[in-house]
């Protein structure tokens, strides 16, 4: 039985306390930002970016990661005797999922698999975290496969963004095309189904649109457990607390399994700006 690496992208912009001991590798997507180039999360942290980010009078934007970066990572592992599992950000989202196949086109013959998560954030950490666990108790390299392709089918991202400009910048808004230009502190509510980023509900003011995206996350876990969910934030790490605590809440203590926050990555907030809060869950694995 061979041992599996999962290799990742840096969206999915895991938390290290989560995958540590795990053989799980990340690759950069890159920030542009004006004759300035950052690999995400590497060159350039949250922190770091949502900081630059208010001041700036240059709009950054983002690269995906290019078929020789995967295939160079793909040679290393297999070289140290590791089959491949990849779980990339949707398709829909970013071209890595398309770099990523053609640098396994470039290895005919090797044990790679590629998964598209159809979301982005921890919501594909979940997907990430259950092949892993599930690799580590002896799981094949098409198991695992199959329980990632399972597993995306449980998970879900609800996000509240203070704008939908820096998604019209990006071209990354489908559905919620149709909310841009409304009224002042009109929020909306987004969700990334089949792999897209959709409008569902625009709400008056930031706290009216959490409480409402706290009962849209409900309703679409429908009782499901057990339930692994993370608060995502951009610059507003304590608001990303009080939020999974008011989440947790709504469920009794022996339903919900995991419970993390996670800064959204430097690439993901090029394209959702400051000030932006989620939710991501799996429910029922």
């Amino acid at each position: 039985m061979g041992k599996i690496a999962i290799v990742i992208d840096s969206t999915a912009c895991m938390p290290p306390e989560l995958i540590k001991g795990y053989p799980i590798y990340s690759a950069p997507l890159q920030v542009i930002w004006g004759e300035e180039s950052f690999r995400d999360g590497i060159d350039i942290q949250p922190s770091e970016f949502y900081d630059r980010l208010k001041t700036s009078k240059i709009t950054p934007t983002s690269s995906q990661v290019t078929p020789s970066e995967f295939k160079d990572i793909y040679i290393k592992l297999l070289d140290e005797g590791y089959d491949i599992l990849g779980i990339y950000i949707s398709c829909k989202l970013s071209g890595t999922m398309d770099s990523a196949i053609q640098a396994k086109e470039m290895l005919p013959g090797k044990n790679i698999e590629l998964v598209d998560s159809l979301s982005a954030g921890m919501a594909a950490g979940f997907q990430v975290l259950a092949v892993a666990r599930a690799s580590q108790n002896g799981a094949t390299l098409q198991e695992c496969k199959y329980l990632a392709e399972k597993a995306r089918q449980q998970c879900g991202v609800f996000l509240v963004v203070d704008t939908l400009e820096y998604l019209r910048r990006g071209g990354r808004i489908g559905g919620g095309a149709a909310f841009l230009g409304t009224a002042l502190n009109l929020k909306p509510i987004l969700e990334i189904r089949d792999g897209r980023i959709e409008a569902v509900e625009k709400v008056w003011s930031m706290s009216r649109a959490i409480d409402r995206m706290l009962d849209l996350f409900e309703k679409r876990v429908n009782q499901r457990s057990p339930l692994r969910l993370s608060a995502l934030y951009t610059n507003n790490p304590e608001d990303a607390e009080l939020l999974l605590e008011r989440a947790r809440q709504r469920f009794g203590i022996n339903e919900v399994s995991e419970a993390v926050s996670a800064p959204v990555s430097p690439v993901i907030g090029v394209h959702i700006g400051p000030g932006a809060l989620g939710l991501c869950f799996m429910a029922g694995m």
